[in-house]
């Protein structure tokens, strides 16, 4: 399961070129409204230390890591939803995303121009709301009345609930309030997924910033991105476009080295992952073996069978049982055999709730 994000923001804010960077892809990235008007979708590998230690370990033919999938629009602009500029046409892109990233300048530059005609992330990050808002309450509103008149004339209890809620979704948003910061039950929010709304996913605000204020707690826009973050209890990343254009040109040891040298610990883009990965409740577990060492990602809460599904269906429909141990284990032990003798190695059943670092074997049986 790739994790899946969608990049969206005012035009000129450095979407595109942070997508050229962390995807090291070379998509328009121009000095003016609308530059990227197809939507670019980008994979990037996830960075797993313990991935490059089983690989050391097993020596494999293949290596796998778990991926990140970017999806970048054109830029949303103030009246996109009244059909202003190009970016609320290409929504449609990132409905079925797991999250938005959204783009917030913070870097001030006179020679790169403004569709406001002046620096505010407050204002900016309010503009892009708004417009996701009336987006969605399009949707709503669609739906609602696709269904509402037969619903009542049958008097259909299912059809009458989705009616109830629908309403609902649609007086929120109509008061420019985000689905996300609502509180719904288990079965209301499982219905409103099937919408795909994008104001009821997870936000992160990446703030843009320059080379000089990466390391600075003294940028005013950047603390007005984290002000309005806290009040919806949002995350914030740091990212600088050309930094991370820099480090894209690099392989893994120099790229440690250049980090270290500016006094930084991960990359923005590393920052940007394993943000998302704790927001949505991810974890990894691995298959190992002389063949293949591969990385998976599993939503928390997940039993072993549904994992094993995520390696093939027949391995979660023929599930028998998970030999499993632990990655610390096996670093602390050495190899899967003084594992098993030191009893570390456990076989679970249907009911074993997986956990982060699982190195798994599936045991499983189909007949046709």
């Amino acid at each position: 399961m790739a994790l899946k994000a969608g990049i969206i923001g005012l035009p000129n804010v450095g979407k595109s070129t942070l997508f050229n960077a962390i995807t090291k892809k070379n998509i328009l990235a121009a000095n003016y409204p609308f530059a990227t008007i197809d939507p670019n979708v980008g994979i990037v590998t996830v960075p797993d230390k313990r991935l490059e230690t089983l690989n050391d370990m097993y020596m494999p033919e293949r290596l796998i890591a778990t991926q990140y999938e970017f999806i970048d629009i054109a830029g949303l602009v103030k009246g996109a939803s009244q059909g202003e500029g190009l970016g609320n046409k290409f929504l449609a892109n990132i409905r079925e995303v797991d999250a938005i990233v959204q783009v917030v300048r913070c870097f001030e530059n006179k020679d790169i121009i403004h569709v406001e005609g002046s620096l505010d992330p407050t204002r900016d990050i309010e503009i892009v709301n708004y417009e996701l808002i009336l987006s969605d309450l399009e949707i709503v509103e669609g739906r609602l009345s696709r269904i509402e008149k037969k619903a009542v004339t049958s008097n259909d209890k299912e059809g009458l609930y989705e009616v109830a809620l629908l309403k609902r979704l649609q007086s929120i948003l109509s008061e420019g309030r985000m689905l996300r910061l609502e509180t719904f039950d288990e079965k209301e929010s499982k219905l409103i997924k099937t919408y795909n709304l994008i104001t009821h996913k997870p936000f992160i605000y990446l703030a843009n910033v320059s080379e000089e204020d990466l390391l600075s707690d003294e940028n005013e826009y950047v603390n007005k991105v984290r002000e309005y973050a806290s009040k919806e209890k949002s995350s914030v990343v740091l990212m600088c476009a050309k930094i991370e254009s820099e480090l894209s040109e690099l392989d893994e040891d120099s790229k440690r080295e250049f980090l270290k040298d500016l006094g930084i610990q991960n990359s923005g883009l590393d920052q940007l992952i394993h943000m998302t990965y704790h927001m949505l409740g991810l974890n990894t577990f691995f298959t190992v073996g002389s063949d293949e060492v591969r990385a998976w990602t599993f939503k928390s809460g997940m039993k072993a069978p549904e994992c094993a599904g995520i390696i093939h269906t027949d391995f979660e429909r023929g599930f028998i049982k998970a030999e499993v141990m632990s990655y610390d284990d096996l670093i602390t032990y050495g190899s899967e055999l003084k594992v098993k003798e030191a009893g570390k190695a456990r076989l679970e059943g249907k009911e074993y709730l997986m956990q982060d670092g699982d190195i798994c074997l599936f045991r499983f049986n189909v007949t046709k």
